[in-house]
């Protein structure tokens, strides 16, 4: 039982809204999609399996900079495994691929596996023990976007249309916003693990300027080219935000764990109305 939930902690089940948003994007307003098998299929895949993939991996590289990270330890940010609990990551990685993947197969076919290979070949280079892309700033960034191969998990799964360019445009300034963040939030652990990242090397500061402007032109891209007011103005609403939280309340100085905490809550109830009006509104495809 206690091995089970570290598992489940490795997964970040914080973070799975992420995933989810991604996912549910393809299938917006398609309202028979919530009896469809293989719909459910990906939503389970992309929760645990695909998430302690991607994060679990992360953390059997990065166990010596967790150490110093007070934001781990938690369902919401993550595991600090031991080393006995780590050493069984690998195994847990590997089953529950073996014990989902062959069912997305039998939905898709064969082409599953190019963005399964894509997966693996994006988590390698960012996770390589001695020149990983994840200490290469800013080539750290790049890695990102392998979260937009959710959105062709989704797309084969559910037999829907593709997305328009700039959807994906959008998206990728939402992973690296995201990614941001959360380097912001490590940066003093970082720093004392020794490792290097973008908001390392340019700062607190910088790198909360970089966010704000990421986020503006998402914003700008949701006025301008997909033409939603409503979901700009929620997104407008974190933007004051990022500009208070800079200018006037925190500054350079670092969040405690408390406030990490609040944040990270408060952004996943954002998420999950954000997914919701994203769904029914259709406002991203177009």
């Amino acid at each position: 039982m206690k091995i089970g939930l570290f598992w489940l902690k490795s997964s970040r089940p914080g973070l799975w809204f992420a995933t989810m948003w991604l996912y549910l994007l393809p299938t917006s307003q398609m309202s028979d999609i919530w009896m469809s098998v293989p719909f459910w299929l990906g939503i389970l895949y992309v929760t645990f399996p695909l998430n302690l993939l991607v994060y679990g991996w992360n953390d059997l590289v990065d166990a010596e900079a967790d150490k110093y990270n007070p934001r781990k330890d938690s369902f919401l940010f993550g595991a600090r495994g031991s080393t006995a609990e780590n050493q069984t990551l690998p195994k847990a990685i590997i089953v529950s691929q073996l014990l989902t993947v062959p069912l997305i197969l039998y939905f898709t076919g064969p082409r599953f596996l190019i963005l399964f290979a894509a997966f693996l070949l994006i988590n390698w280079l960012y996770n390589l023990p001695e020149r990983g892309l994840r200490s290469r700033p800013p080539l750290e960034l790049l890695c990102q976007i392998g979260y937009l191969l959710v959105v062709p998990i989704s797309i084969m799964l559910n037999d829907t249309n593709p997305l328009p360019t700039w959807s994906y445009v959008y998206l990728i300034l939402f992973a690296w916003q995201s990614h941001l963040m959360g380097e912001v939030m490590d940066i003093e652990p970082d720093k004392k693990a020794g490792k290097i990242t973008t908001a390392v090397i340019i700062g607190m500061k910088k790198t909360k300027a970089l966010i704000i402007f990421l986020v503006t032109v998402e914003v700008l891209l949701l006025i301008i080219i997909f033409e939603d007011y409503f979901f700009a103005s929620i997104l407008g609403a974190g933007l004051i935000w990022l500009l208070i939280d800079l200018l006037i309340i925190y500054k350079n100085k670092t969040y405690t764990l408390l406030e990490m905490k609040l944040f990270a809550y408060m952004s996943n109830i954002v998420a999950a109305i954000s997914m919701a009006y994203v769904w029914w509104s259709g406002c991203l495809l177009g």
